[in-house]
């Protein structure tokens, strides 16, 4: 099923800024993919941005300039077109100058381990190459994207590509699925014990298949869903302390801990608004 457009007008052109058209996956492809976005950006001045933790995998399929990716999620500095990230736990620094275009996919964990065929710690807290991730697949699926003839061409083509390639290879574990399922469900606050009582595992046992079909262990899974809410709370300019309580955290302290660990700031630097120079237009 192609890709139904969601957000975007006709294509402007981009002199300053990010321009960016929304597609909703396809039917077969949703359990797997949860936002595609194709866009072009350019920026005369450096742009830096911190990119905090999210609960999936990213891609960038890139046709234009490079990328600079740094901090403590991105390994060791480096430059790259088009990459995927697995999960993090921590924040990447990028920072961009010129133009850049192409398409954005976020996955699950378990979408991006049906896609990518490698168990998911191999990119926990990394940003590799789309070549090293993929493969040939890569080069060839980012040539093709390139020449479409527009953003919606490439959010159809990229919905194709991608649903061939992922209902091509093994279905994931059945019981991870269930399991990350409670995990989402409870937004992280699950205890792992339990988990891993009714799944009928050893704690062990059930660290090892999360590191591979998911990337991170349970624990640290629970606490990126935890952040991901209690941010967006704060962000709707709820309290810190109902949304501490709320979020599952001891206290503000235990908040603030996590908030400095997965983004370099406090809970309500992260909760401000971002500054105009980051604002993107559909189209």
């Amino acid at each position: 099923m192609p890709v139904v457009i969601v957000q975007g007008v006709k294509d402007p052109a981009v002199s300053e800024g990010l321009v960016f058209l929304e597609g909703r996956p396809g039917r077969r492809l949703r359990p797997y993919v949860t936002h595609l976005s194709a866009y072009t950006e350019r920026y005369t001045r450096p742009l830096p941005r911190r990119q905090p933790p999210f609960a999936g995998a990213v891609m960038i399929f890139g046709f234009a300039e490079p990328l600079a990716l740094d901090g403590p999620g991105a390994e060791a500095p480096q430059r790259l077109v088009s990459f995927a990230g697995g999960l993090h736990d921590t924040y990447v620094d990028t920072t961009m100058t010129g133009l850049a275009e192409g398409v954005q996919l976020d996955l699950t964990p378990l979408g991006a381990r049906r896609l990518l065929g490698m168990p998911m710690s191999e990119l926990a807290n990394r940003v590799v190459s789309l070549a090293e991730a993929l493969g040939p697949w890569a080069e060839s699926a980012v040539e093709r994207l390139a020449g479409a003839p527009d953003r919606q061409a490439r959010l159809a083509l990229l919905d194709e590509l991608l649903t061939r390639r992922i209902h091509a290879a093994p279905e994931p574990d059945r019981r991870i699925r269930w399991a990350w399922g409670r995990l989402v469900a409870t937004r992280g606050t699950i205890a792992v014990a339990s988990l891993a009582e009714e799944l009928g595992w050893s704690h062990r046992h059930l660290v090892s298949r999360f590191h591979d079909q998911i990337g991170l262990a349970p624990k640290a899974v629970a606490k990126v869903l935890r952040f991901e809410h209690a941010a967006a709370r704060l962000r709707a300019g709820l309290p810190l302390a109902d949304t501490a309580v709320r979020c599952g955290y001891y206290d503000q302290a235990h908040m603030n801990r996590d908030f400095r660990a997965m983004t370099g700031a406090t809970p309500r630097e992260v909760a401000a608004p971002r500054p105009a120079s980051t604002a993107a237009a559909p189209g």
